[in-house]
């Protein structure tokens, strides 16, 4: 298991690189010179200069790579000409709070998709009301997943802070701040979570050990919960880390539609600016994100599941 682990994180480590590498030749793909590319818009005296210094640009290809590897190692991620100021200080003093609204909207998605989805699993089959419920579960789903974020952010704002003013419009002062951009990013993540985690319930509820645990007394919450869920567990863990790894992408959105600070709104005002260093760190960052989240995923899938450990 040790073994597994570790080539886990090789792997990633392998994916972390290959990103690196990705976004060195992207720059140097670029049209045009290295030196108008990273410096965009601005133009004053010695600009394109201290780029080619920093850069290396006046050395052979390999060289420069092997220095831009060696600053990323050491978390030197270039200087923001258009913001004068490091990179790594600029992604820095914008990363909490999008880790707060991220985080907010994954922990929130992951819970409105375990209550939906234990609560109608099985309910298809069993006719009456608890079909009913399951259908309409299965439409709430629908709609939260088919629904844009922009689209599904404007409406809470019409509803929760322009007509009944429970929440502010914009800003990130305080807990209530957080709460509509939270419910606007985690909506579509909970409705495909909760879509896959009731069919993958829905098909251990046919298997034969359901009758067996019945038989014993388990109530039913005790059954869904305590044994149906480790049996579903493995492709709602696959799908959510893909969709909670993604939360960074909504950010840029939903971040801008509240007007909240955090690297959505540093991203977008890099690409109208042409702050090529910044779009590269963002773009590095969220790799980053991608590559944890799944290798963490991998080294979970061994104890959710003891059939891929290796004898």
């Amino acid at each position: 298991m040790l073994r597994q682990v570790a080539a886990r994180l090789l792997t990633g480590l392998l994916v972390l690189w290959l990103a690196a590498s990705a976004a060195f030749v992207t720059v140097h793909a670029l049209p045009g010179r290295i030196e108008d590319v990273l410096a965009g818009d601005l133009s004053y005296p010695g600009l394109r200069e201290a780029i080619a210094a920093q850069w290396g640009l006046d050395h052979s290809l390999l060289w420069q790579y092997g220095q831009f590897v060696l600053r990323l190692l050491h978390g030197d991620l270039g200087t923001s000409f258009v913001l004068q100021q490091p990179v790594s200080a600029v992604i820095v003093s914008q990363l909490w709070p999008t880790a707060q609204l991220a985080g907010s909207a994954g922990v929130l998605a992951v819970l409105l998709a375990l209550g939906v989805a234990t609560a109608t699993a099985g309910a298809s089959h069993a006719g009456g009301l608890g079909a009913w419920s399951a259908r309409i579960a299965s439409a709430g789903e629908l709609v939260c997943t088919s629904t844009p974020v922009f689209w599904g952010g404007l409406l809470l704002l019409i509803a929760f802070s322009f007509h009944w003013r429970l929440f502010p419009v914009s800003g990130a002062a305080g807990w209530r701040s957080l709460v509509l951009p939270a419910v606007t990013l985690a909506l579509p993540t909970a409705g495909m979570l909760s879509q896959v985690m009731r069919e993958a319930l829905d098909a251990a509820f046919e298997r034969p050990f359901v009758t067996t645990v019945r038989a014993r007394g388990v109530s039913e919450a005790g059954l869904r919960v305590g044994h149906l869920l480790r049996h579903a567990l493995l492709p709602v863990v696959t799908l959510g880390g893909w969709l909670i790894g993604g939360l960074l992408g909504g950010a840029v959105i939903t971040e801008k539609l509240f007007g909240r600070p955090g690297l959505g709104s540093i991203t977008l005002d890099a690409v109208t600016s042409q702050d090529v260093p910044v779009v590269l760190a963002v773009v590095l960052l969220a790799a980053f994100v991608h590559v944890v989240i799944s290798t963490a995923l991998d080294i979970a899938y061994l104890f959710i599941d003891p059939r891929l450990r290796n004898p």
